[in-house]
């Protein structure tokens, strides 16, 4: 059975980051907007109204980039486990065009580049047919 996150001290709270207590508290909890999940975070975490203030746009940016949540129509967060939908589905698809797209695109950059080489690469060899090595025995110092 899994651990409530009543259940958790808050010495073991400041141990997860914000978005892992997001986490927590929504396989309890229903959706809610970000203001909500925040100020229950720094509830928990006993932070102050000005740390709110100040992280508050860091939270809700981390929320965006992690793959655990999903925004719904209402401006709720969610776990993205709930949501099996055809739109998520069909972000997911998009995601994976986009990859082979931008795959795509650097092989062809790569290939202009070789061409680009080739047109500029001049045969060296000619320059070095007169160039003499030789051994520091050969050179005279004075």
């Amino acid at each position: 059975m899994k651990k409530t996150i009543a259940k958790y001290t808050k010495e073991e709270l400041e141990l997860l980051s914000y978005k892992d207590i997001t986490n927590l508290i929504l396989e309890e909890q229903q959706a809610m907007n970000t203001a909500d999940l925040f100020k229950q975070i720094i509830n928990l975490l006993g932070l102050s109204n000005k740390e709110y203030e100040a992280k508050i746009g860091d939270y809700y940016t981390s929320l965006t980039t992690d793959k655990r949540f999903i925004m719904l129509d209402n401006g709720c967060w969610d776990l993205r486990a709930r949501h099996k939908s055809d739109k998520i589905v069909k972000l997911e698809e998009d995601d994976e065009e986009d990859e082979e797209l931008e795959e795509v695109e650097k092989e062809e950059d790569s290939n202009d580049y070789d061409a680009a080489v080739e047109d500029n690469y001049e045969d060296t060899d000619d320059d070095l047919k007169d160039l003499v090595v030789i051994d520091e025995d050969e050179l005279e110092i004075e």
